[in-house]
């Protein structure tokens, strides 16, 4: 025991495991990696940095990300389901961990960069706003009525780590990762394999999660379920998912791209158009727009009239307020978006 820790000091001292880490990696990712895969280096920032000697680059992506203020706040941020009663719902960090989860499972599957591909999960929800879906929708038609913009949360999710975080000068993360948040949504495919995969699981996790929560919170009964797809697909949550990841792998590999077979793939797909029929566009969620867009508007209303409290989250002196307004908003949880919004409307002694 005394031999093996005097020879454990003396290659610490010497450096011995740092020195030789990217070259062990290189060479491990060369031999085990599939040739479709990201490689690790050389690590393309916008800032060039000295190598971390204990992590390859994406990895300590992903720890920035890990440990930055946004990456906290999503635990106290909904997914589908605006302050909840009951401890067992999905939050957008639960979601984010579950789809990095998934993602992972897929990309060692695919011989593919893991690293990458659990940085551009943990990254790509940062910019949502509260209240879920809901939310966003509500800022986005506050921006469009007032100044013809929209609000998109994986742009947003870009501008937090490139422009919000570490009071605006970001977190200079490697372009494929960057690449990877901005286009896990919306139009434009990821530049890698890795980025496709978190776009294609992000949607399998929450479609899968949301019915579990729809199910517990009363918005959807078993027998509304659409038969086919459930047929298809697999009658619990779980079996869903096994089902779907198998069926991407195998249809990748075969492929050499991130694809779903026909059948599978277009059963998730009508299956996804159900959630938002029934419960993400709901009669439910319609009610709770109307009350949203409510509290975000006066929110936003009152920080364009009264800018001092969005100063501390300005990216750079040259945003506009209205930037600056939309980042402040966009950063709340749920709990300090009601707390704020109570604190202009209702009267202290009124409030819990």
């Amino acid at each position: 025991m005394e031999a093996h820790a005097a020879d454990l000091d003396h290659a610490l001292a010497d450096g011995n495991v740092a020195s030789s880490f990217e070259a062990r990696v290189r060479a491990l990712e060369a031999e085990q990696l599939s040739p479709l895969a990201t490689p690790s280096y050389p690590a393309r920032r916008a800032k060039q940095e000295e190598a971390c000697r204990l992590r390859t680059p994406f990895q300590r992506d992903r720890d920035r990300i890990v440990h930055s203020k946004s990456f906290r706040r999503l635990g106290h941020k909904t997914q589908v389901f605006i302050a909840p009663e009951g401890d067992h719902y999905r939050t957008r960090l639960t979601h984010t961990l579950e789809a990095c989860g998934i993602s992972r499972t897929v990309a060692r599957a695919l011989r593919l960069n893991e690293d990458l591909t659990e940085a551009i999960g943990y990254g790509h929800d940062l910019g949502h706003p509260p209240f879920g879906h809901t939310g966003e929708q509500a800022l986005d038609v506050v921006l469009h009525t007032r100044f013809g913009r929209r609000f998109r949360h994986n742009e947003q999710s870009l501008r937090v780590v490139d422009r919000l975080e570490r009071d605006g000068r970001g977190l200079n993360l490697t372009e494929p990762v960057r690449d990877g948040i901005l286009h896990h949504t919306g139009p434009g495919d990821p530049a890698t394999l890795e980025g496709k995969i978190v776009r294609l699981v992000d949607r399998i996790a929450y479609i899968n999660h949301d019915i579990d929560d729809a199910l517990r919170a009363g918005v959807l009964a078993e027998e509304d379920l659409p038969r086919e797809e459930i047929a298809i697909l697999g009658s619990t949550g779980s079996e869903r998912i096994d089902l779907l990841v198998h069926d991407l792998v195998e249809h990748s590999r075969e492929a050499e791209d991130i694809v779903q077979s026909e059948t599978v793939g277009g059963a998730m797909s009508r299956l996804r158009r159900f959630m938002f029929d029934r419960v993400y566009l709901g009669a439910g969620a319609l009610r709770e727009q109307d009350r949203v867009t409510g509290v975000i508007e006066t929110l936003f209303e009152h920080h364009m009239d009264h800018p001092e409290a969005v100063e501390s989250v300005a990216a750079t002196d040259t945003d506009d307020l209205s930037t600056r307004v939309t980042d402040y908003i966009a950063g709340m949880t749920d709990r300090f978006c009601i707390r704020a919004f109570e604190e202009l409307t209702v009267p202290r002694e009124f409030r819990h």
